[in-house]
């Protein structure tokens, strides 16, 4: 099957956006997909403000890239645009570096005036990196993630139907098989 990178581009390390990639990776890896986590926080600073494209963090990250055959590219919208922290890292990137990829955009926020970020804000910049497909994306308002105490993820019904239903699209246009379950 296909490999795939799992790009987180919250800031935050109790982030709902990351959360929902790692609960969604399992349904991927579910359809036979090996998944490689990232959280763009963990890099170091200095590699993505200073725009160190010689950086040993940006260059295994740009091998991360080559090696995917599917980028899921997951962003909290600020302001009604994507995370600084992924902008930094996707201007490091080489400029056609998701050239042949999959790639599969959300999104997650706090108010629904916040939902064509993914249309307006983050494809444009993803599409001009030359991407084979991008695949229908999606965007969860915060208040449909609860995270439990035991750290499990739940997503509202509404929500996770239409997560499954983008991530299983995502999963398909890169040969996976289906997973009859839902992601709940």
């Amino acid at each position: 099957m296909a490999t795939i990178l799992s790009v987180s581009g919250s800031p935050s390390a109790a982030s709902r956006t990351a959360r929902l990639l790692r609960h969604l990776d399992d349904r991927l890896r579910a359809q036979g997909h090996e998944v490689i986590p990232l959280d763009v926080r963990t890099l170091p600073a200095d590699a993505l403000l200073g725009a160190d494209f010689r950086h040993p963090a940006i260059v295994e990250t740009t091998a991360l890239v080559q090696r995917a055959d599917g980028i899921v590219i997951g962003t909290p919208v600020y302001k009604a645009a994507y995370s600084g922290l992924l902008k930094a890292l996707l201007d490091l990137l080489p400029q056609y570096a998701l050239a042949g990829k999959t790639v599969l955009p959300l999104a997650t926020g706090g108010t629904t005036a916040h939902v064509l970020a993914i249309d307006y804000a983050l494809r444009p910049v993803l599409n001009s990196m030359g991407p084979a497909h991008i695949t229908p994306g999606w965007f969860t308002l915060d208040k449909d993630i609860t995270v439990r105490d035991d750290g499990t993820l739940t997503v509202a019904p509404g929500s996770a139907e239409a997560l499954v239903q983008v991530t299983d699209q995502f999963s398909l246009a890169l040969g996976g098989r289906p997973v009859l379950a839902a992601a709940g």
